[in-house]
């Protein structure tokens, strides 16, 4: 992760849109948009009601709203994220709460969602393929809860 040229400390609360071309640390709160060309920092202390347009994300905090990164989304243990996510790459560690759809395509081809998946079988595969570390080459659209093991994956 590139070194953030703007930081948004804990006791800073936006209401607005923020738009920058480098890398941001946010520690705050804001209620709006945020489109960022760099990478951004979404720490614990943050909560965000808005829309991420980044080329990466780290997800510490809580978000409501869709993430859409050129690159890589991260959600890291205790992250709270309500809204669709759509990226190349998706590293989802265990005790994340994630409530949403997830478009994970590693080529960076438009294949769109084919909408033929079952939601119970969604989350097993969701599951499998972010626990494996690696993206699908395809377009995956699912809605799932990390941090809990299917039954198909079920932990002894």
């Amino acid at each position: 992760m590139e070194e953030p040229k703007t930081i948004i400390a804990d006791d800073v609360e936006i209401t607005g849109n923020v738009k920058c071309t480098g890398g941001v640390r946010l520690a705050g709160r804001l209620a709006g948009d945020l489109a960022c060309g760099g990478d951004v920092l979404v720490e614990k202390t943050s909560q965000v009601k808005g829309n991420l347009t980044v080329n990466a994300v780290t997800v510490y905090g809580r978000l409501a709203g869709n993430i859409v990164a050129k690159d890589r989304i991260e959600l890291r243990s205790g992250a709270r994220v309500m809204g669709d996510i759509k990226g190349k790459r998706l590293i989802v560690e265990d005790g994340v709460s994630f409530v949403g759809k997830s478009e994970i395509n590693a080529s960076g081809e438009d294949v769109g969602a084919t909408g033929s998946e079952s939601a119970d079988s969604a989350p097993a595969a969701a599951e499998a393929e972010e626990n494996s570390g690696a993206g699908g080459s395809a377009s995956s659209v699912n809605s799932f809860r990390a941090g809990r093991a299917s039954p198909l994956f079920a932990r002894k």
